[in-house]
């Protein structure tokens, strides 16, 4: 399998908002003008883990360029938030 990539495009596991908490955004946010600082969550997520946002042109557009993808989301939204956490770190 070398040079293949395993990695792969999926759907967005509804209610998961672990790309809306772990990682940081620099962009303003409304509600979080300075943007949101890694492991915070956002304040447009709401109680069921769905941003406020979505499909709206103040999202920013960091949210909108990310794209769910097994490598990054894992089979759980715990995989999700620890994969994310540490991209984080790394960066």
């Amino acid at each position: 399998m070398t040079g293949e990539n395993l990695s792969t495009h999926v759907e967005c596991r509804l209610g998961c908002g672990a790309c809306c908490i772990a990682p940081s955004i620099s962009s303003p946010i409304p509600g979080m003008p300075d943007g949101k600082p890694a492991g915070v969550r956002c304040v447009q997520l709401n109680e069921k883990n769905l941003c406020n946002l979505f499909g709206k042109p103040e999202r920013p557009e960091v949210c909108g360029q990310f794209k769910p993808d097994t490598a990054i989301c894992g089979q759980s939204n715990r995989a999700a938030m620890a994969s994310l956490t540490e991209l984080e770190i790394l960066t």
